[in-house]
């Protein structure tokens, strides 16, 4: 199960969406805003990767086999415990994060402690300005559609967006 705090930071931001749409007035910042968090969450779901880093907690299988954690890319993971929280020895788990930015956790013994709870960051950028220009743009048109197409159920994102997510889509097979 994987569970994560909100760092308040938006991937894109409100100024640059009001720039585009050619919005001067304050008067719709609050949909504006949901409309932002709501294209970051599409982005961070199509390309499979966390846009501006935050904590998450997991809990893992403590089976002795190599567990690979949800959110990516791993920028450190920070804390291994058992569920309850008690402490593990030094030399009863191992941690490791990949060159493709995977998180791995293992209990060393089988069957000790059972459940591994994990604390780890993840994120691309440590904030908005720090991630791809691509991401960021398709962000900022994915949100200006949604407004723009505010009572039209029918109408289909624009394809420029995931065009300039694609390159830096990573899926995982099984």
């Amino acid at each position: 199960m994987l569970v994560e705090r909100e760092s308040g930071g938006l991937a894109a931001s409100l100024a640059e969406l009001k720039a585009y749409l050619r919005i001067e007035t304050g008067a719709e910042d609050a949909v504006l805003a949901g409309l932002l968090r709501s294209a970051a969450a599409l982005c961070e779901q199509f390309v499979g990767q966390w846009l501006v880093a935050r904590e998450a907690r997991e809990t893992v299988a403590g089976d002795g086999r190599w567990q690979r954690l949800s959110a990516r890319p791993v920028l450190s993971i920070d804390s291994l415990t058992a569920a309850d929280g008690a402490a593990l020895a030094v030399g009863a788990y191992a941690i490791d994060v990949d060159a493709a930015g995977d998180g791995w956790v293992r209990a060393m013994r089988a069957g000790e402690p059972g459940v591994l709870a994990v604390r780890y960051r993840a994120g691309l950028a440590g904030e908005m300005n720090g991630l791809p220009e691509a991401l960021r743009q398709g962000i900022v048109r994915l949100a200006a559609d949604h407004y723009l197409a505010r009572g039209n159920e029918s109408a289909a994102p624009p394809a420029v967006v995931s065009a300039l997510w694609r390159p830096f889509r990573r899926m995982r097979l099984a």
